[in-house]
Order: C-alpha cells, then structure tokens, then sequence
C-alpha cells in the first residue's frame, strides 16, 4: 500500500496486490488500503538509524533493514514476548559464522 507518489513506479507487477491512496485529495484510507503502517515502521526505523547506529553505509543498509524487520515482526504488539523473540533470534544463527577480514588481506570485489 503507498501513496500516489510517482516514485513507486508500477509495484503492481511485482506483487500480488497493491493499493494506493490519494494523499493530493486528502483521501487518508480507503477501506483497509493506508499508509499507516509503512510510515510507523520507517518512523522506527530512522529513529533507530540516528538514536542508536549513527551511521550507515549503503554496503550494510540490507543487513540493518533486516535487523529492524526482525525486531518489528517479532514485537509484543504481534504477541512474540522476550522468551519467544529471543529463541527465534537464536535460531537463525544455527549454521552460520561470522568471519572477519584480516587487515593485510585484499577486499572483496
């Protein structure tokens, strides 16, 4: 769901449905078709990027993104509690190091 913003392009091909509504006419929501929920969850997320990141380099925006979405589909308002959240984040690093680059080693292309 966006609004009637240019930008958005034609989302409609790539999805299975997709709502707009018209914000240029005052029109807020159309039966169940808003914005609200994208604009808290942005809210959150700049927040989060200049309260407690900082700072954000394009290379690492996709791994902060999924952070947030994490946090944001696993909150108590989506009846996931502490316990819960806290095993589902422990599970998805089954399988997975995490290594560093030396410094005298060459960059990845």
């Amino acid at each position: 769901m966006t609004d009637e913003a240019p930008v958005y392009g034609a989302p409609g091909a790539h999805y299975k449905a997709h709502f707009t509504v018209n914000h240029s006419q005052q029109e807020w929501v159309r039966d169940y078709a808003h914005t609200n929920t994208i604009e808290g969850y942005f809210s959150i997320f700049k927040r989060g990027m200049k309260g407690v990141y900082q700072h954000c380099s394009e290379q690492h925006l996709h791994r902060y993104l999924a952070e947030f979405d994490f946090r944001y589909s696993n909150r108590s308002a989506c009846g996931v509690e502490d316990e819960d959240r806290t095993i589902k984040a422990l599970k998805g690093i089954v399988g997975k190091r995490l290594t560093y680059r030396r410094t005298n080693e060459a960059r990845h292309p």
